[in-house]
């Protein structure tokens, strides 16, 4: 199984941004953790980050008839971006909307997503660990 593991604007910054928010863990921990929990399930995973919203399209778009599912965390263009939103229903590959932390007790704002409605889960509130719970989602996805 192939899955892409997709982050949006300033998730490059953890560790350093509003720790209070996201915890001190760094972008780098959680792509070793992702990597390593992976490798136990016998996964294939590619990681993509970009501030650019432009960019994020063009990869989901690369990854048609290329991966089996997609773990994504928008970031600010969750409630933002119909482009996101529309690339990931073009290439038509199952995925799971992941938040760091919980979007529906911040601001209102942050509770309105535009990738919710085709995804097969939104996670929030769950840290790093939220990724390895989307991926067992994919992976359960995929044994259908």
């Amino acid at each position: 199984m192939k899955i892409a593991v997709i982050n949006g604007p300033n998730i490059n910054m953890l560790g350093i941004r509003e720790k209070n928010i996201y915890g001190s863990g760094t972008y780098d921990a959680l792509l070793e953790k992702i990597s390593a929990y992976c490798e136990e399930k016998d996964v294939d995973v590619d990681f993509f980050q970009s501030n650019h919203e432009g960019a994020i399209v063009d990869y989901i778009q690369s990854l048609y008839e290329k991966a089996d599912g997609i773990v994504i965390n928008p970031a600010a263009y969750t409630h933002t971006s119909v482009a996101v939103a529309d690339a990931l229903k073009a290439v038509s590959i199952p995925y799971v909307e992941v938040h760091i932390s919980d979007v529906n007790k911040r601001e209102p704002f942050r509770q309105i997503s535009y990738v919710s409605a085709a995804a097969l889960k939104k996670i929030a509130g769950k840290g790093f660990d939220g990724y390895l719970e989307a991926i067992d989602i994919l992976i359960r996805n995929d044994e259908k």
